[in-house]
């Protein structure tokens, strides 16, 4: 008798080890994160820093530029869209949705926390400056903050508060519609799966759908390339997402080109205190395969 209430005891917690398991997966939420650089500006052209205080509209390039873009994305039916509120992000993401077989009306958010890093002084003045005030400083261009600008970790601040705001719109709305939400949940394990398969299929390699497979839902942040290169480090080395096998360190945290395209895909989980990044990889940075046919690429 003793013995098989003890066989019993034994099946109850395997079993309830399994629903624990399942119950895991059914909080469990992956999506596609994909960054994308605002067209070319005159001050681009220029050389000329632009920061939050120069508020300008594209150039004749750099709307072509975004025109390439939209039509690289056109077959992505992004869910979310998220835009800082300067004039050159806006405008590219309006020619992007535009170009997008499923995206055109569609309403996108305009966030203040997406905006380009401040440079203070420096913003309006050519890039030599800022470089001869970091020289003179003993820093180098990047690490160098003019006075009145925002740090580095400043920007990564900001980055974070969207992420964890993102992070708790995506689970409220795609977990709390129960068995339905399960699909996009469970499909982080084939998410995994599939990415050797992408890795080792070279035709596909550049396809702009590359990492998707799997992925129920697209979220686009268009932003500027100061606040993307901050972003992409603070994914890397501090969420230690995943890199695509025989990434270069140099590539992955390059100048983002005006357009160029970077892609993540995170997983998420539910705790008690909140969302929880469960898993991240990267698919790939600073991609510009839609400017080749461009005169003026960068």
């Amino acid at each position: 008798m003793r013995h098989d209430v003890g066989r019993n005891v034994t099946h109850n917690c395997s079993r309830t080890k399994q629903e624990v398991v399942r119950e895991r997966l059914l909080k469990m939420f992956t999506f596609s994160l994909t960054f994308v650089r605002h067209g070319e500006t005159q001050y681009n052209r220029e050389k000329l820093l632009q920061g939050q205080g120069v508020d300008t509209l594209l150039s004749e390039t750099g709307v072509q530029q975004a025109e390439a873009a939209g039509q690289y994305l056109k077959d992505i039916a992004f869910t979310k869209v998220f835009v800082s509120n300067l004039q050159r992000a806006v405008q590219t993401a309006e020619i992007i949705l535009r170009n997008n077989s499923h995206c055109s009306g569609m309403e996108m958010v305009l966030e203040p926390l997406l905006r380009e890093r401040g440079f203070g002084v420096a913003e309006g003045r050519h890039k030599e400056y800022l470089k001869n005030m970091a020289n003179a400083a003993g820093q180098s261009c990047r690490d160098y903050t003019p006075p009145g600008g925002e740090t580095l970790d400043q920007v990564k601040l900001r980055f974070k508060r969207f992420l964890k705001a993102l992070f708790k719109q995506m689970l409220d709305e795609h977990l709390s519609s129960g068995p339905a939400a399960s699909s996009g949940a469970s499909a982080s394990g084939d998410v995994a799966q599939g990415t050797a398969a992408v890795a080792s299929n070279t035709p596909s390699r550049r396809s702009a759908d590359e990492g998707l497979q799997g992925v129920l839902v697209h979220t686009l942040v268009v932003s500027h390339g100061a606040y993307i290169r901050v972003a992409i480090w603070h994914l890397v080395e501090d969420l230690n997402c995943a890199l695509p096998a025989g990434a270069k360190m140099q590539q992955v945290f390059s100048p983002c080109p005006n357009t160029g395209i970077s892609r993540f895909i995170l997983t998420l989980s539910e705790s008690e205190s909140g969302p929880v990044l469960s898993a991240a990889r990267c698919v790939f940075t600073n991609r510009k395969d839609h400017l080749e046919n461009l005169a003026d690429g960068e």
